[in-house]
């Protein structure tokens, strides 16, 4: 079996058992890798000085050697959008930034009218890695304004943001230990990848910085995410599944989420775009505070697929707004519905366990709403305990079961039904 020259974990689904098993093999670490110091093409690092050419001529030089590693030392490097390699491992030291330049222009895609770049971008790579402790830095704060002006104003985005890391159809991807920050959108995008490990990072936006999701796994498959600090504007984790990929039964799966800590932000998210299918996705032991959502599934008829065997447990929220937010509707929910004709583009959610789970809100215990013509199905809490100002409500819902459940509200009914079959044990 081929191995990543990066120190990559190996991610595998075990068909029998529904458990994704990350094995790390016999790996080359960095330490045994070259080196590629960015000072040494030039690169200031002073904060003032463009330093996209010699950054990019490291990556560069590092992948014409065969792979290595490209090191950013203490400095904050301003940048334009730059490229990796594959066989590359782009390390930020302790105290380096890479930090992006805030002019609209420096981002557009030559290649694509009216696109914009990410700042660190790569396409159809392998066996690549950023590490840290270092940061990258999106200066969102001129993007920002402008777009809450506009949703003050009700009309449109100016102008498109860039994103902070997008990686693009990559193999055997590894992001550990850095710290990405004030993204202009999302910050962490991997996009039909397979085989991601994102550990330990952390990343951070101020909480009314519009759409800066921390990470966004799109169309990909076998992906852990485990031990990071997610404190954002928008999503905290969110997998987005909008169109079908070849060869996959479903565009997202064999997916773990664990022992991440969301503070403020949007929660643990599928969707909105979920029309080439989630499956396999496993949310264990994470801890939430101050967000919007808990766990959230969310779709529309016209963008919706099959969602299935989705699994949370052992979660710990605290002074989240809505714990429980399923719905098939975006992204409101309406007070009244009538069903409409299944296509292959209606949210359908089946399969999904809700265990070991504890959690106080400052608004509603939540929603699980589904379509009058294809409900929520086979849904099961377990040992799951809310306190919150008003209940939850079930919404076109069947075979949903509640073990061990307990709704503690100020206002109202614990459980509101309606259109469902809820089978208490």
């Amino acid at each position: 079996m081929k191995r990543p020259a990066t120190g990559t974990s190996l991610a595998r689904h075990c068909s029998i058992c529904g458990i994704v098993i990350f094995a790390a093999g016999l790996l080359v670490g960095e330490a045994s890798a070259k080196t590629f110091n960015v000072r040494a093409f030039g690169a200031r690092g002073d904060g003032r000085a463009l330093d996209t050419e010699p950054l990019q001529r490291a990556l560069d030089a590092c992948s014409q050697a065969g792979g290595g590693v490209v090191v950013l030392p203490a400095g904050t490097y301003l940048s334009r959008p730059i490229f990796l390699r594959s066989r590359t491992t782009l390390r930020l030291d302790k105290g380096a930034t890479l930090q992006a330049t805030d002019e609209p222009k420096d981002f557009r895609d030559p290649a694509s009218p009216g696109a914009v770049l990410a700042l660190v971008n790569g396409k159809g790579l392998e066996d690549i890695a950023i590490t840290g402790p270092g940061k990258i830095d999106g200066a969102g704060a001129r993007w920002w304004e402008p777009v809450r002006a506009a949703k003050r104003a009700g009309t449109p985005e100016p102008q498109r943001r860039p994103r902070l890391v997008v990686l693009t159809g990559c193999k055997h991807v590894r992001i550990s230990g850095i710290t990405l920050a004030n993204s202009p959108s999302f910050h962490l995008v991997p996009v039909e990848c397979e085989d991601v490990v994102i550990k330990r990072i952390t990343v951070h936006a101020p909480a009314d910085s519009p759409n800066t999701d921390a990470i966004d796994p799109s169309a990909c498959r076998q992906v852990l995410i485990t031990r990071c600090v997610l404190d954002v504007g928008d999503d905290n984790v969110a997998l987005k599944s909008g169109h079908a990929v070849p060869g996959r039964t479903a565009a997202c799966e064999d997916i773990t989420v664990t022992r991440c800590t969301f503070l403020h932000g949007h929660g643990m998210s599928i969707g909105s775009e979920t029309l080439g299918g989630v499956r396999h996705l496993r949310v264990r032991h994470c801890t939430f505070q101050d967000t919007i959502s808990g766990l959230r599934i969310k779709s529309a008829r016209g963008r919706g697929g099959l969602v299935e065997d989705v699994t949370y447990s052992d979660i710990t929220m605290k002074d989240v707004k809505i714990p429980l937010n399923i719905t098939a509707y975006y992204p409101k929910v309406p007070a009244a519905d009538t069903a409409q004709p299944v296509a292959r583009d209606t949210p359908r959610y089946r399969h999904i366990r809700i265990s070991n789970l504890s959690a106080t809100s400052t608004s509603s215990a939540g929603l699980i709403v589904g379509l009058p013509e294809q409900p929520v199905e086979d849904l099961r809490l377990e040992n799951v305990h809310l306190s919150a100002l008003q209940g939850l409500t079930v919404r076109n819902a069947r075979e949903i079961t509640f073990r061990k459940v307990t709704v503690q509200v100020q206002r109202g009914e614990p459980v509101r039904l309606e259109n469902a079959e809820v089978k208490q044990n």
